[in-house]
């Protein structure tokens, strides 16, 4: 029977991490025999009733001093650099990357692909593909983790955070919520099924409903109103919308800012939070009227108005 004392590594980030943690562990083994052989050593030599030489030793304190002091700053300064970089390759999407939407919820993840799939608990990507995912919490706080992609990233009501993956082979890989969540904490597990590129398409193509994450965001952006005010020929001024996403936005105070999804996300639900520069708060706040299901789906809108 076979047990293994790690996870599969079923990620390109994942060999990286274990790298990181066994050199760390290591290190930290080294240290505490260093400290504690001495230490035990000593307590059996110099024991009350031994005889020793106890006299004073002259010893080069000072270069002593400086070694010990020198040797694990060296050490200590190459494992921060060694996990920045490696911190900085987990947080930064790297380009070109497909996006999924993940709504935490008591007690499920909800799951939502641009093209409109839907799942519950269960996450599908192609192998090979760089997946960015973007986590939003629908009650309380939640955490995304994947044990074989050595990835966990907590999911917080009212932000967006985002987590990106690269499988390197295909198969069935854990899900887990790994922030205590309420009585159900424990059953908020799931599976991520990576499949061939091929494969994966035809999953999509089966089980594909009738309008994409755009289309519903553009349905619920004229059913909400937003396209009476943001408009290009309507009555009353507001920001337009088109070509906005990604792009700098001063606003009133004199702050600029990036339009990215978290702006989307405020400007629908706190639209008095940061008003963009030569408008006035004209507009009502959808807390409270719209899931975070809809928001996804009007992010998702609003960035592609950004081609236009």
């Amino acid at each position: 029977m076979k047990f293994p004392f790690f996870p599969h590594q079923a990620s390109t980030v994942a060999e990286q991490t274990d790298y990181l943690y066994f050199g760390l562990t290591c290190l930290s083994g080294l240290m505490l025999l260093i400290i504690f052989i001495p230490m035990i050593y000593f307590l059996f030599k110099y024991r009350r009733g031994k005889p020793a030489n106890r006299q004073p030793v002259h010893l080069p304190m000072f270069a002593i001093e400086i070694t010990w002091t020198i040797i694990p700053t060296v050490l200590m300064m190459g494992f921060f650099a060694w996990g920045a970089k490696h911190y900085f390759t987990i947080e930064r999407t790297p380009p070109n990357a497909m996006e999924i939407n993940v709504i935490g919820k008591q007690w499920m993840w909800k799951i939502q692909h641009p093209e409109g799939n839907r799942e519950i608990n269960e996450l599908h990507v192609p192998v090979g593909r760089i997946v960015k995912l973007t986590l939003a919490s629908q009650d309380v706080i939640h955490s995304f983790f994947l044990p074989e992609f050595r990835i966990k990233q907590d999911v917080v009501p009212g932000r967006y955070t985002t987590e990106w993956l690269k499988a390197k082979s295909e198969g069935t890989y854990r899900l887990f919520c790994s922030e205590f969540c309420g009585t159900q904490h424990s059953g908020m597990i799931g599976h991520v099924v990576v499949m061939e590129p091929g494969e994966y398409e035809q999953w999509l193509i089966h089980g594909q409903p009738s309008s994409t994450l755009v289309q519903e965001g553009e349905r619920l952006y004229r059913e909400l109103g937003c396209s009476g005010c943001h408009a290009g020929q309507s009555a009353v001024r507001s920001p337009p919308l088109e070509g906005v996403f990604g792009k700098p936005v001063p606003l009133q105070s004199g702050e600029i800012v990036i339009a990215d999804e978290g702006y989307i996300r405020d400007s629908i639900l706190l639209p008095a939070k940061q008003i963009a520069a030569g408008y006035t708060n004209d507009m009502p706040s959808f807390q409270g009227r719209v899931s975070e299901e809809e928001l996804l789906s009007l992010v998702a809108y609003v960035k592609a108005l950004a081609h236009k």
